[in-house]
């Protein structure tokens, strides 16, 4: 089967990107290099195309009951035009996907789900909604998206693509015709994302790039996102690796009446979970990749999630999901980086200070 392209595929050909597939489609990789890229974002500012991102939208008199069902965050009382992040998540706490959900109107709701996981999101958004008045409809393939991030995203925003922004505050976000526009990121960084047609965002895009802003891929978003402690689905959240395991045990409101999950996610914060997921610094320049064994004493207790040599503090760092008894701060491990061991000590996940704006 032939993965998908976005609306800008094209012209990532034509800029030369390193071209790989990623949750179905072939996506840019990276333009010039990743520290270029990432640095671009830290310091100035870089454009993503997230166009393979998924978007869902909810409505009807039920929306806001039926998302608080299916959503570990509490919609009720939400204002209009505030986001919130959470999980989806099956009966055992398994996290079916991690997502946004932006309140558009008491009565409609727009979910912004992960690329690798439309499908299957899509199949159980649909299930869950037996016994609920609500309409649903699956907008992924209407929506472009692009996310620009960095500390001068503001004024580009404004001077650029003139598109007021700068009365947003972290997680809120406006509609101004068919174009939607939201200040969150997942870089650290502050940053927005455009949600429009195809045709929009190839205007957008060829703006930015004649402004000379830094076209960047998902390499760079991987490193960016991981220095901040933001998880990815598939490594530190999945059917295996619950909120509470993951540390996100903020985003999930035990104190709702009910949403799918509920009972085996309370019980798991009451009770404590075997394994949890934690950050390592290295000793040593070497990198722990995803899926290598973490050790104490030379037995195996887990496994890294995603480790780089981080590009913003020049550190060597996973994250990992390893036997609770050893996740306290400061507890020191070995990470098997092929065939030699590398002494390491449990740290905060969250390698690099955020930058938002508040």
């Amino acid at each position: 089967m032939n993965n998908k392209r976005t609306c800008l595929y094209d012209k990532h050909v034509a800029l030369g990107a390193l071209i790989s597939p990623f949750g179905g489609f072939d996506m840019p990789i990276q333009y010039s290099n990743i520290t270029d890229e990432h640095q671009a974002v830290r310091q100035h500012c870089g454009v993503f195309d997230v166009s393979h991102m998924g978007e869902v939208l909810v409505s009807g008199t039920d929306a806001e009951r039926y998302v608080n069902h299916i959503f570990t965050n509490n919609v009720e009382g939400l204002a209009v035009d505030k986001i919130l992040y959470g999980m989806m998540c099956y009966e055992n706490g398994g996290v079916v996907d991690d997502l946004l959900v932006y309140k558009m109107a008491d009565d409609r709701f727009f979910l912004v789900i992960n690329a690798a996981n439309i499908d299957k999101d899509w199949a159980w958004i649909q299930l869950q909604a037996e016994g609920f008045n609500v309409t649903l409809e699956n907008q992924s393939d209407y929506y472009g998206q692009l996310a620009v991030q960095g500390p001068e995203a503001e004024r580009i925003m404004e001077e650029i693509l003139n598109l007021p922004c700068s009365e947003l505050t972290f997680y809120t976000f406006k509609t101004m015709g068919d174009v939607i526009v939201s200040r969150t990121g997942y870089t650290g960084e502050d940053g927005f994302e455009i949600y429009a047609t195809p045709d929009y965002i190839n205007q957008c895009w060829d703006k930015l790039m004649a402004a000379g802003v830094t076209p960047c891929g998902l390499g760079c978003r991987d490193t960016l996102r991981f220095e901040v402690g933001l998880p990815l689905y598939g490594d530190e959240l999945s059917a295996e690796i619950t909120p509470i395991m993951a540390g996100l045990g903020m985003f999930v409101k035990l104190d709702k009446e009910e949403f799918v999950g509920r009972d085996a996610l309370a019980k798991q914060k009451a009770e404590g979970v075997a394994q949890k997921l934690v950050g390592i610094e290295l000793q040593d320049k070497a990198i722990p990749r995803h899926g290598y064994t973490v050790m104490k004493d030379g037995q195996p207790i887990g496994t890294v999630t995603t480790g780089y040599h981080t590009i913003s503090t020049d550190k060597s760092v996973c994250m990992a999901l390893i036997d609770s008894q050893y996740a306290p701060l400061g507890t020191e491990l070995e990470v098997q980086i092929r065939k030699k061991v590398f002494p390491g000590t449990v740290v905060k996940k969250r390698f690099y200070d955020k930058h938002y704006k508040k």
